[in-house]
């Protein structure tokens, strides 16, 4: 038995007596992929994650001073080698070795208060065991002096890296960091 929830599909299974539930795809069968702003379909599992309308932290105020996440999320993935791999439009691989902002929501990497190497994600986290979002919209941070962990939005410049060929499937990374306030 499948019934719709919350955004998800659940499956029902009756295992000796017990009903167990398993998580399948947000989108049920021959649904179309969701699109960008300019209404390309995204393939599953791309674009910035939600943010929750029951959120307590609000999303991410409007900033100039920060490379906008429609940007980095806007990019596509292919196979090569049984792999899945970005492809990168020239808007994001431009931004390869330049200093740059980015706002996001800190997910720490290492224990205590002050953080030199975290995740910024485009949404907060609402689940410590799970990611906010993609690889497109995560950004790994090595600061050169650390930074408050805080729940609400922080601002981060550094030297933006993209990335072809990570082993732990990150595409972006910012080096040199430091705390905006």
């Amino acid at each position: 038995m499948r019934t719709f929830f919350n955004g998800l599909w659940l499956s029902s299974f009756l295992v000796a007596g017990v009903s167990a539930q398993t998580l399948s795809s947000p989108l049920p069968p021959g649904t179309p992929p969701p699109a960008n702003a300019d209404g390309a379909a995204l393939p599953h599992g791309q674009g910035a994650g939600v943010h929750s309308p029951l959120s307590p932290f609000a999303p991410l105020p409007k900033r100039t001073d920060v490379v906008a996440w429609s940007t980095l999320t806007d990019i596509t993935t292919k196979v090569e080698k049984k792999r899945i791999v970005p492809v990168y439009p020239a808007p994001v691989a431009a931004l390869n070795q330049k200093t740059l902002r980015l706002q996001g929501f800190m997910m720490p990497l290492e224990p205590g208060e002050n953080q030199r190497h975290f995740l910024l994600a485009s949404v907060p986290l609402t689940c410590g065991f799970c990611t906010p979002g993609g690889p497109e919209s995560m950004v790994e941070v090595r600061t050169k002096t650390p930074v408050k962990y805080k729940l609400e939005a922080v601002v981060v410049e550094g030297t933006f890296h993209v990335l072809h060929n990570d082993p732990y499937g990150l595409y972006y990374r910012i080096t040199n960091a430091v705390g905006i306030p």
